[in-house]
This record gives C-alpha cells, structure tokens and sequence, in this order.
C-alpha cells in the first residue's frame, strides 16, 4: 500500500474494527446478545421474500414508507421530512460531515467518546478538534461550552449515552451548547432504549433547534446490527440537505423491507431491553462490591477500571474464554451487557484481574 498515491493524512493508519474472535462469551462490540424471536424472523422472511420478485428494479431512494415508519417510533411529534435513514448511523453522520464539514471546516467531539467520529472526520476531510471531558469523564455545562467558544466548530458533537463510558448528557448540556454552537450539533443516541428511567432524549429540543441532529440506531436494542441501519431526526431543511451527497438508492429493498417488519415487531425486539439493563445494573453493583471503579451507564455496557495495565487484564480475561473491549483508555476497559450467563461467564473471570486503582 506504500506505493499508492494515497492521501497523506492515510498513510499509516489501521481500519476501524474490534477484534472478531472466536470465543465462549463475546463481549466487546455492544451487539444484543438475544437472537430474532421466531416470529419476528418469519415476518421478515415473508417481507424479504416480497421484494424478492422485483430486485430487477431499483428501491425506493428516498425510502418514505420506512421514514414514516421511524417517525411514528421515535414519536414527538416528528414527521417522514423530518427522518433520514441510512447503513447504519455511522453513514448517517458520514453524510452529515459531506454536507456541513468538509475540507476548511471542522467537527469537535468531547473525548473519550465514539471513536469513529474523527475516523468519518478525517474521511470526509474534516478537521478533527479533539475537546475534553472531565476527570470522571462527566461533562460540564461550563466545560462544553467553554470549549465550544473557543474552536467554533462548523459540527459538535455529542453522545448521549456516551460510548466508552455510558453515561447519559445532561439536557441542559445540549441546550447550551446549541446556544453557543456558530453550526450544527449532533447529538448520537445509539444507546437511547437503554437509559435509566427518568433520562430525557434530545429529540424533545428539536422543535425550535434547526441546526441540531439526533442520530439512532436499530443495531442495539432492536438487535439488528446484522440489518445495518441507522437514522435521524432534526429539521426538514437537514433532511433535505443530506439528501443532496447520499449515494442514489443508497438503501437496499432488501433493508428497507426487513427494518419495516423489525418496527412492525418492536414490542417483540425491544422485549429484551429490560432484561439487558438488569444484566448491566448487575454488572455495575458487583463490581464495585469488589472495589473496582465503574462509570455509571444508561447504555448497554460498562466501562470499568482493572488497575494499571488493561491491555494485560483483557489478556486475562480472553484467556478465560471471554472478550471486552479495550477502547485504549489506561486502566480501564469496557464490556457488553448480555445474557445472565455471560455476565456469570465475565464476573467468574474477573475474579482473576485484580481491582482498579
């Protein structure tokens, strides 16, 4: 690859990817652990098999019927103009940087967060500003918009809950830093369905907001990473915006039927969420019965710390037959809350990584 003519701020890099191991217990890429329900993989099937007589013909671009669909999920009030839908949420806000960053603009993200932001920055030519988060991985009112004046970022954005740490934002956050922002914000909700009750989404802020963005996914609670499609809410003049770079017939009729059947059943998917947030909550309590540091989650994962060396503890834990995620924070890592006989499998073999400091 040296000898390609490949853009310089390339060279050198790795692709974006977690370890796919084949082990016991795999818990690092925050996937729902519980498969399709019968019933709900039958309904798709039936879906699939309909589009199955037209593949001769391209989709539907512009994919309205599967918008109306996620407008009546997500509720507020929202409309099919005010909902896109894309590969996942990771095109979603590729789209997003093609249409308001680009090449003499910039993003700013609140590290540690997701890690591929600045990778869809720095693919879209983006100038990354990589903003800070408290000691305790909390953030601030004052930190957030502190920092946003100072860089005036043509993007912010946030997460809520934030991945690697969990914890959900404070709204008042979100409303400051729209008030302080010069261009869009985007707040990435992937985890939403998990949050403690009480726990308020930034969707209830869009009316008024035109420039801010809430992005989902169906990869999570829904568990449809396999179906890859994630979407947006925020202002019809956005959608209609982000429709001037996306690919044409950019989503199958294959995903577009199989994410309608999956709404059409949402009471059966998202049947596990419940189960998943007591795993978690599990998860949290008996590590800090043990003295380890947890960061409070409303996500569906834990990030927790194993003293000096994570990389010699995920060692350890993958030599029990058990994979988490080590998303590069020192002392720390981060696993997926699953079923009750994986959290048995990774609490069993965390009896043998010693406490956090």
């Amino acid at each position: 690859m040296s000898d390609l003519p490949i853009r310089d701020e390339l060279r050198g890099l790795s692709a974006y990817g977690a370890p796919q191991l084949d082990v016991p217990v795999r818990l690092n890429t925050n996937e729902n652990s519980y498969p399709v329900p019968e019933p709900v993989v039958d309904a798709i099937g039936r879906a699939l098999a309909v589009q199955l007589r037209d593949l001769n013909r391209y989709p539907d671009r512009d994919a309205v019927a599967l918008r109306a669909d996620l407008a009546a999920y997500l509720g507020h009030g929202l409309t099919v103009e005010m909902v896109w839908a894309a590969n996942g949420s990771n095109e979603i806000q590729q789209q997003l940087l093609q249409t308001f960053g680009g090449p003499g603009r910039t993003a700013l993200g609140f590290a540690p967060a997701y890690s591929m932001h600045p990778l869809l920055a720095l693919g879209t030519g983006t100038g990354w500003v990589p903003a800070r988060r408290g000691v305790d991985f909390g953030l601030t009112t004052d930190e957030a918009v502190a920092q946003v004046r100072e860089h005036r970022p043509d993007v912010v954005f946030l997460c809520s809950p934030n991945n690697p740490t969990g914890t959900a934002l404070d709204p008042a956050v979100v409303a400051a830093v729209l008030d302080e922002a010069p261009g869009m914000v985007v707040v990435d909700e992937a985890y939403a369905e998990f949050a403690r009750p009480g726990t308020a989404s930034a969707l209830a802020l869009l009316p008024g907001h035109p420039r801010l963005v809430v992005t989902r996914t169906m990869s999570k609670a829904f568990g449809f990473a396999g179906g890859r499609l994630g979407y947006l809410a925020a202002d019809p003049a956005v959608v209609a915006a982000v429709q001037l770079v996306r690919l044409p017939y950019h989503l199958s009729s294959l995903t577009q039927a199989a994410a309608r059947a999956a709404l059409a059943h949402r009471d059966a998917l998202l049947g596990t969420v419940a189960a998943i947030m007591a795993q978690r909550d599990r998860i949290v309590a008996e590590l800090r019965d043990r003295g380890h540091r947890v960061a409070d989650s409303d996500a569906n994962f834990v990030l927790f710390s194993v003293g000096d060396d994570q990389a010699a503890a995920w060692r350890v834990l993958l030599d029990a037959g058990v994979l988490v995620r080590d998303v590069g924070l020192p002392g720390w890592l981060r696993v997926t809350a699953g079923t009750p006989a994986e959290t048995d499998a990774f609490l069993t073999a965390m009896e043998t990584v010693r406490v956090g400091a």
